[in-house]
Parts: C-alpha cells; sequence; structure tokens
C-alpha cells in the first residue's frame, strides 16, 4: 500500500515531467556545439567522397590511360569513355564524361583505377542552379584536378596504410 501511495504522489507533482523540463532547460541555455558553417568548417576524413576530379601527372600529362574499368564498375552507369590511340601507340581518352544526377558516390571507380586517374576528391560544396551543370565533360573534370591536387595528393598518401 505505501509504494502505491509514493507512486501516486510522482504522478500528481509531475516529477518525471519536471526532471524532463529541467534537463531541456540546461540545454537550451548551454553554448552550442554547432558550427558557424560557412565561417568554421569541420575536420574531413581523408576518405571522403566529394567531386569527382581526373588528376595528371606531375609532368602534366594525364593520368587516365582508358582501360575504362571505372566505366565498366560503375553501379548508376554514370560514366562514358571514347578513346583513340595516340601516335606514340598509347591510349588516350578522347571522352570522359560523368553525369553527377546518377553517380551515387561509391568510390567503385576510384578503387577500379589502376593509375589513380579518377578520384573523388574533397569538395563537398558544389551547387548548381541547372541540372546541365552537373555533366561533367574531360575539361571539367582536369580542372578540378589542377584545382585540388594537392589535398588529394595528401587524402592518397594519408589513405595509403590502409590499402
Amino acid at each position: 500500500m505505501g509504494i502505491d501511495i509514493t507512486r501516486a504522489v510522482k504522478y500528481f507533482l509531475l516529477t518525471d515531467f519536471l526532471k524532463g523540463f529541467a534537463l531541456g532547460m540546461r540545454y537550451f541555455v548551454a553554448p552550442k556545439p554547432t558550427l558557424n558553417y560557412p565561417h568554421e568548417k569541420g575536420a574531413l576524413s581523408p576518405r571522403f567522397r566529394g567531386e569527382h576530379v581526373l588528376r595528371r601527372y606531375p609532368n602534366g600529362e594525364e593520368r587516365c590511360i582508358a582501360c575504362k574499368l571505372c566505366e565498366a564498375i560503375c553501379p548508376a552507369q554514370a560514366i562514358t569513355i571514347e578513346a583513340e590511340p595516340r601516335e606514340d601507340g598509347s591510349r588516350r581518352t578522347t571522352r570522359y564524361d560523368i553525369d553527377m544526377t546518377k553517380c551515387i558516390y561509391c568510390g567503385f571507380c576510384q578503387e577500379a583505377c589502376p593509375v589513380d586517374a579518377i578520384v573523388e576528391g574533397p569538395n563537398f560544396e558544389f551547387s548548381t542552379e541547372t541540372r546541365e551543370e552537373l555533366f561533367y565533360d574531360k575539361a571539367r573534370l582536369l580542372e578540378n584536378g589542377e584545382r585540388w591536387e594537392a589535398r588529394i595528393s595528401r587524402n592518397i598518401e594519408l589513405d595509403a596504410p590502409y590499402r
């Protein structure tokens, strides 16, 4: 009988509600842990998969050897490659397109590439106003590579022990 009276008093005085309300008020007045986004940005993992990039060798020659492994492994079929042989007998791409509206950022293209030509870079802030801007051609991918090469090289170096 004594337990039922204690329980009834707790229900009547709303002690559980008051404890929850006190906890909520403590977090309400505490300093916020969120970032001031455009001015402060959180750290990104070296394995982060953002905007696609085509890389070049240090001598300026493009890395892609047109093996088409990335095109074959892409589950979303977002990559289109066309290639022709050059005068020296090597292959290079004449067309390398990625449809970013189809891409699911799985990273399979990056893993399949034997020469680290296609990489998903550290850029996550690429918004567009039209759908057509999300169709990346070879020129745009190479331009991304030039812009992000230092960070990409560093990320690949940091990720090397885990490959």
